[in-house]
């Protein structure tokens, strides 16, 4: 294929998936917009208080995380400062809603993409839940107790703001979107040029010592890595394959999905909340501390797990032979 080919195709390809994206986005935001305004948002929030009480963040904010499981986080992103207008957010609290959403979203797909793999859906969806919910309010309580990003919030991007009328919110949709597609483009372009330059590859290579102390080892540590990087579409529909085949035991296929789960597409996903003000240490370094340490926790749980109660609860063995541990 030639370069000229190549960059068509890749144009489209990034077309294709913000017409998806923006077929999501745009109703939920307008959805959205007309519950604020109908008042039902002031409605609905205290009911979600409890739980973003344990985040220290807003309660309009449950909804933008519910929407980003169910939906994705280009679902979650244009309602944030709608719910909550930036300036009554910090550092900290953009951080600690960023460290929620990274960890789970978009779940009924990428969770699908996980089960085919062997894995079952429930346990790894509530294991997942769970790492986000656990590592967000570790993550809550060390900004709060040190006063670390307690600043003022001042975003690089404000996807939609509060806006009196609806030409105004129109407007500013459109104004989204727009940027939407320049953010996905450059995204594209600027993991293609990784590639082409060798440094993805030498990432992943750089990656092993650190999927080995989550107890990830051989061919599963490779697809692992692409998942880090590229997301669980890409890492997840390799594992299928090599799950399938048998070249990948069930063991490490679900430790890798798990890990997969708690860190993935790391370049893409943190360039995006790191525009709207999230903080690079809470929502990459330690995001990616606790991915590990959690990974081989599961990784110990598992070594000590009968074959039977493993098959029974988290893993389907018509999917993948029962080969090694």
């Amino acid at each position: 294929m030639s370069a000229l080919a190549f960059a068509v195709h890749k144009t489209r390809e990034t077309l294709q998936i913000y017409w998806e994206l923006a077929r999501i986005i745009v109703p939920v935001t307008v959805v959205t917009e007309v519950m604020s305004r109908a008042g039902l948002i002031e409605t609905v929030s205290p009911a979600l208080e409890p739980v973003m009480g344990l985040f220290g963040l807003p309660p309009e904010l449950g909804l933008a995380w519910l929407t980003g499981m169910l939906v994705g986080i280009w679902g979650a992103i244009p309602m944030v400062f709608t719910l909550v207008p930036a300036a009554s957010m910090s550092v900290a609290d953009i951080t600690v809603f960023s460290a929620l959403l990274l960890f789970a979203h978009g779940l009924p797909i990428e969770q699908k993409i996980i089960q085919k793999a062997g894995p079952g859906f429930a346990v790894t969806t509530l294991i997942r839940v769970a790492g986000g919910m656990v590592y967000a309010a570790m993550l809550h309580h060390l900004l709060a107790a040190t006063g670390w990003l307690s600043q003022p919030l001042d975003p690089t991007w404000i996807p939609m703001t509060p806006s009196a009328d609806w030409t105004g919110f129109l407007a500013g949709l459109v104004e989204a979107l727009v940027f939407m597609l320049a953010i996905l483009l450059a995204l594209a372009w600027g993991l293609e040029f990784l590639k082409w330059a060798g440094i993805m590859d030498r990432l992943m290579k750089a990656l092993s010592p650190l999927l080995r102390l989550a107890g990830i080892e051989g061919e599963a540590g490779q697809f692992t890595a692409i998942g880090l990087f590229l997301g669980i579409s890409y890492g997840g529909g390799l594992l299928i394959r090599e799950a399938r085949s048998g070249a990948v035991s069930p063991r490490q296929v679900f430790i890798s999905c798990v890990f997969m789960g708690f860190a993935h597409s790391v370049i893409e996903d943190t360039l995006i909340v790191m525009a709207l003000g999230a903080d690079v240490f809470g929502v990459l370094v330690g995001r990616l501390a606790f991915a590990v340490a959690a990974t081989a926790l599961v990784a110990w749980l598992l070594r000590s797990m009968p074959d039977e109660r493993f098959f029974g609860w988290a893993f389907r063995r018509a999917d993948c032979p029962a080969t090694g541990r």
